[in-house]
């Protein structure tokens, strides 16, 4: 299907019926929390804590956060919860609380692009770098009007870091290792328990989430965009992270009410 064009009016999201096994994917921002113009200072409020601790639960463990940001950067903004998370678009794992995954990547290639990105966000000026580890983010949010000139500088720079390719989002050039999407992340979670047989459901906001949203429609699952950008593949969209929260809420109570928890999981049992 193409991606959903600006006269289109997508519908909000369904909720499941009863017995109907989710599996469910979550970005984080612009999604499930607002953005900052300094990506550090989000704070995530212990009442959604609460409800996606209960989600998981109720979806026996099906639940994953999905994030450009470092996995330890999720456990900090979290509290290292018992969900799946997913981090680095992919590149960095802890599935259901288990060991983190991580690639081998070129320590000298990774080095390269960390040194020449600063140098990058130095030389534009207003433009945050944030450091990732084996990735980093240009950010404009202070200064939108950057836009143009940090992506023709980012490309740019991207043509001469082997091993990693550009990933443009909200206001931001994020250098990334190449190969892995958000999209093969869900890919490869719906391979493995607890995701396994379940209908995938992916709430996104931006460009990074597309991938996902390709991947999850041609699974047969639920799109859902955040916000009004198009062009988009979602099927269909809440307005706003505050309404993406209240769905949650009103998800989590169908399940109780419809849709009891997969017992054979621990999580069933919290």
């Amino acid at each position: 299907m193409p991606p959903s064009s600006a006269e289109d009016r997508l519908p909000p999201p369904p909720l499941p019926s009863p017995g109907e096994r989710w599996a469910l994917f979550l970005d984080v921002d612009g999604s499930l929390l607002e953005f900052a113009d300094d990506p550090a200072a989000v704070i995530v409020d212990p009442g959604l804590c609460a409800t996606l601790d209960r989600l998981h639960a109720a979806l026996g463990g099906a639940l994953a956060l999905v994030s450009g940001r470092a996995l330890a950067d999720l456990a900090r903004l979290f509290g290292d919860p018992g969900w799946t998370l997913i981090g680095l678009h992919g590149l960095e794992r802890r599935i259901d609380g288990g060991a983190v995954q991580r690639p081998a990547l070129d320590a000298a290639a990774v080095e390269r692009m960390r040194r020449e990105t600063a140098a990058l966000a130095a030389r534009l000026g207003q433009v945050q770098w944030e450091d990732k580890g084996v990735a980093a983010a240009l950010h404009c949010r202070r200064a939108p009007a950057m836009l143009p000139s940090l992506r023709a500088a980012a490309e740019a720079l991207a043509r001469r870091l082997p091993g990693y390719e550009l990933q443009p989002g909200n206001l931001v050039m994020e250098f990334k290792p190449a190969g892995m999407d958000k999209g093969r992340a869900v890919q490869d979670l719906l391979a493995v328990p607890p995701f396994a047989g379940r209908r995938p459901v992916y709430v996104g906001d931006d460009l990074t989430d597309e991938h996902a949203f390709a991947a999850v429609n041609a699974a047969g699952g639920i799109s859902v965009r955040v916000g009004d950008r198009t062009p988009s593949h979602a099927l269909f969209t809440l307005p706003h992270p505050a309404a993406v929260q209240a769905w949650l809420n009103a998800l989590l109570d169908a399940l109780n009410r419809g849709a009891p928890p997969d017992a054979t999981h621990p999580a069933a049992s919290r």
